[in-house]
């Protein structure tokens, strides 16, 4: 019974930080897709030089987020966050402006799916973005800061433990 209880928090806890990265990953998206937006239209950028400038800023918000709110990790160091979140980071900057850009160049080839969206949307790539960013958000950001980033792993300490565990193995072998 105790540990069904126990399963059932847990499954709950999970459940509560899922929505708070989602909550969080969607407000750093909203100022993500505001620079972006703003760049690319008003100030004439070319889209995947915003779609990259939008990406880094967007990351900084969800980055402090995350760390104080999200994920609680107050008990890893912010250097070990700041470097392992860059690490994912990158690989979401390069997810996002790059499928942004390659969904943006194939949907502009495809005369009636641009002819077609250029009566809804001004920019076709603000749809691409939006596919992109929900798909990467889902599969690559969410997980890699869940399992990697927002963790205190202590990769030394266990390499160290497990090379005494092993140790002492050998040593009550040769007994």
């Amino acid at each position: 019974m105790e540990m069904e209880k126990g399963r059932k928090n847990g499954k709950y806890q999970s459940v509560v930080i899922f929505l708070k990265a989602q909550l969080s990953a969607q407000f750093a998206s909203l100022v993500d897709f505001l620079f972006t937006i703003l760049l690319a239209t008003l100030f004439d950028v070319y889209y995947l030089h915003a779609t990259f400038i939008g990406s880094v800023v967007g990351g900084v918000v969800n980055c402090v987020i995350n760390y104080r709110w999200v994920f609680q990790s107050s008990g890893c160091k912010k250097v070990h966050v700041a470097v392992k979140y860059i690490l994912v980071w990158g690989g979401s900057i390069c997810l996002n402006t790059w499928g942004t850009f390659v969904m943006t160049e194939w949907l502009t080839d495809m005369n009636w799916v641009n002819g077609l969206l250029g009566q809804y949307i001004d920019n076709v790539f603000i749809l691409s973005k939006i596919v992109v960013a929900v798909l990467v958000a889902l599969f690559w950001n969410y997980h890699m800061q869940r399992l990697f980033v927002y963790k205190n792993h202590h990769i030394i300490k266990r390499l160290l433990k497990k090379c005494n565990e092993q140790t002492n193995i050998d040593k009550e072998d040769e007994l």
